[in-house]
């Protein structure tokens, strides 16, 4: 059983865009971008649509790389180990056998290797070796080359095979070579190795000549200047009359000290003598007594008291002529006379004592005023001895450090030390290493793969053709009511209405093709009429942006579509200036819709029937007239309100909208608009224009149908292939 639409004839679902219209604008503009962001797949389904492209270039490539890397000249390359030992000094003797290196190892070998690649280290080994021929050609024999060669010959020496390089945390230099010859390779690399070795001893051989040059011609003069200052200091130690001065000054030194001393001693003994003999000249006994005689004249005052007390005695017992008293008065008298020769006896001592301490003093005076004299003149020249001296010292000790100093560096200079050695000699290598077979051929797969991708996604992005749902509706903001297949039998002739077994018998790529193009119509008829519950969709207009879409070939089709579930269908060729229902349905244009438009004629006695479609009416566009288009806009849309109440479907073929005036009254006449894009060749300009006139007109635009897709145009075109598997030519004849 058919089924009904009676209660359920569905209108377009543009109501539901257009109501969503004012949202999507209100979206962030970072929405909007994150809306039309491809995703991941997209991008590997074109890699897919464009592997038959892309896999023929990335084979063409490799294939050419292995035959122009088997046609290439292989490279060998051999490598000498050069070790430097910062520890091991740089002399045998001197400041440099004890010298530690510093913490600068990467500015140290940095420094080496591009000494290595200096001018010259190079030449040597490139003159022996004719590198430079080797590398840059045999030279022409013309004037103007044998000047550039000339040129070249004074020009620091640059190889271009070269390399030098210093692994990371080592104290290894690699220098490398590459050659076509496996022998020259090892022979250059060592060759330059050994150079670098002589070379580093030539700088340090010459260094050192330099300086024992520098240093015998200071000797010279040095050497005149301690002769000179030798001579003065010699001189002056004659004019002294000594031989060292320091020892001279010493002993004037002490003998003036031991001078003043005495002269102290002098002056106390001489002022001692001087009160002694001026307490004797006072006469006084007590101060005779102390002077030098006093133990003496004590004696002889003591005998005189005895005496004096005995004649004191005798004097009280005997008279005047008593020879007792005359014996004691003689004894007393003698005693007195002694004692006072005694006392002159003293003064005359305490007065020679005197003038003797006093001559003593004047001597010591008189030998220190002439020591200190002597000492003084002494050290005043002493200073100038002593200046003499050091510079005579000073001159003969810079002039032994500077002999030594030669004799170390002309025996440091001599010494070829361990510190740069060759470790590892370069041997000639078995394999090439260039050209690498396994590397061109990655590099050359890599490369196509990434170059035929990226034009390939390149190709994608500048296509601004409408390709699938997904585009259009991201880039027009709008929906894809369906997609019809391209049907290859029918290019280059008009497609039949027949269906059914006469398609099957045009052979079985037809019927494949005749299959899916008849289930998508169904599909989009469906997707027209079953989209919304609210309004009855009665009249329809299928349009596109310019001609050769495919509008009127839909048109037929959906109208034979909907016929065949028993609803009343009328397709109207809206095309008067170029109609075409008519020939895709083989019948004859006769009279149409122009006639009708002209002479209101009955609308229902233009109308074409088909036997094989009994519920499908044709009205076709009848005689092209310029002046039928121009009633179009009054009489259509009555014609339409009639026909809708007779017909479940009214559908009108109309012209393309860009550049005719007629579509556009018919848009806004009917119920909903569809408008029809080739896949792949329309572009999404003329579209967007299209939907933009027809916003604009406030018609109920349902939507956009893509004609003519196959499955290598988008990834949602995938379902297609799957018409072929289900339906079986066995099943379509049961």
């Amino acid at each position: 059983m058919p089924e009904d639409y009676s209660d359920r004839n569905l209108p377009a679902p543009i109501a539901q865009y257009r109501a969503a219209e004012p949202f999507r604008a209100a979206l962030p503009i970072q929405d909007q971008e994150a809306r039309q962001a491809l995703p991941i797949s997209h991008y590997l389904w074109i890699l897919k649509r464009r592997r038959w492209m892309i896999l023929p270039f990335v084979v063409a490539c490799v294939v050419a790389t292995v035959i122009v890397s088997a046609r290439l000249q292989p490279i060998y390359e051999a490598k000498t180990t050069i070790d430097i030992d910062r520890q091991t000094p740089t002399g045998v003797i001197g400041q440099e056998a004890t010298r530690t290196a510093s913490n600068d190892a990467e500015q140290f070998l940095a420094t080496q290797v591009r000494l290595i690649q200096s001018d010259s280290v190079l030449r040597p080994v490139a003159q022996k070796y004719n590198l430079l021929e080797l590398e840059n050609g045999p030279t022409p024999a013309t004037e103007v080359a044998r000047a550039r060669a000339l040129r070249a010959g004074t020009a620091p020496v640059t190889l271009k095979q070269l390399k030098v390089d210093s692994p990371r945390r080592t104290y290894l230099i690699l220098v490398s070579y590459r050659a076509a010859d496996p022998v020259l390779a090892a022979d250059v690399s060592n060759a330059i190795a050994q150079s670098y070795v002589e070379h580093t001893f030539n700088i340090r051989y010459r260094s050192a000549a330099v300086l024992s040059s520098f240093m015998e011609k200071q000797m010279e003069e040095l050497k005149a200047k301690v002769e000179t200052s030798s001579a003065a200091l010699g001189q002056f130690e004659r004019e002294l009359n000594v031989i060292n001065p320091e020892e001279r000054t010493s002993i004037i030194s002490a003998r003036l000290l031991q001078l003043n001393s005495e002269y102290t001693l002098a002056q106390t003994d001489r002022v001692k003598k001087e009160a002694a003999r001026q307490s004797v000249q006072s006469g006084s006994l007590e101060a005779a007594q102390v002077s030098t005689q006093g133990e003496a004249l004590k004696k002889l005052s003591e005998r005189v008291d005895e005496t004096e007390a005995r004649y004191t005695d005798v004097k009280a017992h005997y008279g005047a002529n008593h020879p007792e008293h005359q014996k004691a008065l003689g004894q007393w008298n003698e005693a007195t006379r002694l004692l006072n020769q005694a006392k002159e006896n003293i003064g005359r001592r305490v007065n020679v004592e005197f003038h003797e301490a006093a001559n003593r003093e004047d001597m010591l005076r008189q030998a220190v005023t002439e020591q200190k004299r002597e000492f003084d003149n002494l050290n005043s020249r002493s200073f100038q001895y002593q200046t003499l001296k050091r510079e005579a010292e000073g001159d003969k000790k810079l002039y032994d450090e500077l002999v030594r100093r030669i004799k170390e560096a002309a025996i440091n200079s001599s010494f070829q030390n361990s510190s740069i050695r060759i470790a590892d000699l370069a041997r000639p290598p078995l394999l090439p290493v260039y050209p690498s077979l396994y590397l061109n051929v990655l590099i050359a797969l890599l490369a196509s793969l990434a170059l035929s991708s990226g034009a390939a996604i390149l190709g994608d992005i500048l296509d601004n053709t409408i390709r699938d749902p997904e585009q259009v509706m991201r880039t027009l903001s709008t929906v894809v009511l369906g997609s019809l297949p391209i049907v290859k039998n029918w290019r280059g002739r008009i497609a039949s209405p027949t269906t059914g077994v006469e398609m099957v018998r045009a052979g079985a790529a037809a019927e494949l093709d005749t299959n899916s193009y008849d289930e998508a119509i169904r599909t989009l008829r469906n997707s027209i009429l079953l989209t919304d519950f609210d309004r009855r969709l009665r009249s329809l207009l299928i349009t596109s942006a310019s001609p050769g879409e495919g509008k009127s070939t839909i048109a037929v089709r959906l109208a034979m579509a909907h016929a065949d579930q028993h609803r009343k269908t009328l397709i109207i060729d809206g095309d008067l200036r170029r109609p075409s229902v008519h020939r895709k349905l083989g019948i004859p244009a006769g009279s149409g819709l122009s006639t009708v438009l002209l002479t209101d004629a009955p609308w229902k006695d233009a109308l074409v029937h088909l036997d094989q479609y009994p519920d499908l009416d044709i009205l076709t566009a009848g005689p092209v007239s310029r002046r039928s288009s121009e009633l179009l806009e009054k009489r259509l849309l009555p014609l339409l309100e009639e026909a809708s109440l007779t017909y479940d479907l009214v559908i009108m073929d109309g012209p393309p909208m860009l550049g005719f005036a007629e579509p556009l009254h018919m848009a806004t006449a009917v119920d909903g608009v569809v408008v029809v894009g080739r896949a792949g060749q329309t572009s999404r300009k003329s579209v967007g224009s299209v939907l933009s006139v027809l916003t604009r007109l406030r018609a109920n635009v349902l939507g956009l149908v893509l004609n003519e897709v196959n499955k290598e145009m988008s990834d949602s075109y995938y379902y297609y292939g799957h018409y072929g598997k289900y339906y079986r030519p066995s099943e379509v004849d049961a």
